[in-house]
């Protein structure tokens, strides 16, 4: 299987060559040159979890690594479940959180882990370097911990994530390096598209991304959309309508794979906070960024999401007109407002998850059976959570041994000499 690179379309390379490089020449992203034929889904949808994403993603990576090599990296990362949780009649959540960092990006940082491993060259170096709004860094962190061949570096805009978000991920230290910068999520996006932007220094500390840019993550994430809709009852998977928390749109980008590979799914709908780049995008056509805006559902705080040019490529692919696509922004007030209606009828969210199923039930129509992604545990969220529920959420146990941990974190600038010196001291 090759990939090309979709700002210079003669770029064409292997998996194992986009999951070391993570990013094309000119900043572009990786796409598949062809999206496999999965045969009969509905016997797929029968298989178990790893055997499924096993063979999912055998199909995308070819001849490259050996079906027994793939279903051994996929057990490695996948050793937590998704379930489905049945919130009303009609309506489900995927809890996406049952992983070591209870959230969704488990998955993608496990699967990358296990893939750079599988691919890298012994003796070379490599340096991760990531940009996190949340949940990306404790999942990259976590992942790759203790495996001193690969040293880490993840940038988070300092005192814009969550307390328990940022002790889970910073207080790791040995090949994690983490570094809180001066300014917003997208000004440490801006970073690391700056620093692979430097041939030079890329060379020298053999640079890679995790963020959800990097192509083996999204692959991974296309997984656990078909393990929803395998635990759903037959009678139900025919009107299907998937509701998506969207920040930098890789897990709706995942999504829409999982339905190019013929899983059965009605629509999709993009569910933003007040960063609605896309949906005033799908309303108008104008494609208009603004200033990122802090909200409370912290980690969707993005203005200019990454893996937009991928859905836009693959719906072009498929003939599928954007228009396809449900929309919604949602408040903070919104927000806070469905977390408590969410808990009255006895389901306790948080913040993202609240946004999809607010959205999903203002565009639900009858005989239609909802689904919304539940990304992240409620627990990480707690000081915003126990507010507006006047709870007092007990800590699961990663979250507490974290908590009591001392933070690590460099401070730095929003400056790029400032980060190509981090980048260097920790080769050294």
């Amino acid at each position: 299987m090759k990939l090309y690179n979709l700002k210079e379309h003669q770029e064409q390379v292997s998996f194992g060559q986009a999951v070391r490089q993570g990013l094309g020449r000119n900043q572009g992203l990786f796409f598949p040159s062809e999206l496999p034929d999965l045969g009969d889904v509905d016997a797929l949808l029968e298989m178990d979890f790893v055997s499924r994403s096993s063979k999912i993603l055998s199909a995308f990576i070819g001849e490259e690594l050996t079906s027994e090599a793939v279903n051994q990296m996929v057990g490695n990362a996948f050793q937590f479940p998704a379930p489905l949780a049945k919130v009303k009649d009609g309506v489900y959540a995927l809890e996406l959180f049952h992983g070591p960092t209870l959230a969704f990006k488990d998955f993608g940082g496990r699967f990358m882990a296990q893939s750079l491993a599988a691919v890298s060259e012994k003796d070379g170096k490599v340096t991760i370097l990531t940009a996190t709004s949340g949940d990306t860094g404790a999942a990259v962190a976590h992942a790759f911990y203790g495996m001193d061949n690969i040293k880490v570096v993840i940038l988070y805009p300092k005192g814009k994530i969550s307390p328990l978000q940022e002790k889970l991920f910073c207080t790791l230290g040995r090949n994690i390096t983490t570094v809180a910068v001066e300014g917003t999520f997208d000004d440490c996006q801006a970073l690391v598209k700056a620093s692979f932007d430097d041939e030079q220094l890329r060379q020298d500390v053999g640079l890679n991304s995790a963020n959800s840019i990097n192509i083996s993550r999204l692959m991974a994430q296309i997984c656990y959309y078909f393990e929803a809709v395998a635990q759903l009852p037959k009678a139900q998977r025919e009107n299907l309508v998937i509701s998506v928390p969207s920040g930098n749109f890789g897990n709706l980008t995942a999504g829409l794979l999982a339905k190019s590979l013929g899983l059965p799914v009605k629509r999709f709908i993009v569910a933003t906070n007040a960063n609605d780049t896309v949906p005033r995008y799908l309303q108008t056509g104008e494609w208009a960024p603004t200033s990122t805006i802090p909200t409370i559902s912290n980690a969707m705080d993005v203005s200019e999401p990454n893996n937009w040019p991928r859905i836009e490529e693959l719906c072009q692919l498929k003939g599928w007109g954007l228009n396809e696509l449900g929309y919604g922004a949602v408040t903070d007030e919104q927000t806070a407002e469905t977390l408590r209606e969410m808990n009255a009828d006895g389901y306790l969210c948080e913040p993202h998850g609240a946004i999809a199923y607010r959205v999903l039930n203002e565009q639900l129509q009858d005989g239609e059976t909802g689904l919304f992604l539940c990304t992240a545990h409620p627990a990480k969220f707690k000081e915003v959570v126990d507010e507006i529920l006047e709870l007092d959420i007990d800590l699961p146990a990663p979250l507490a041994k974290h908590g009591a941990m001392e933070l690590l974190s460099l401070e730095r600038d929003n400056d790029f000499e400032q980060l190509k010196a981090v980048l260097r001291s920790v080769q050294d």
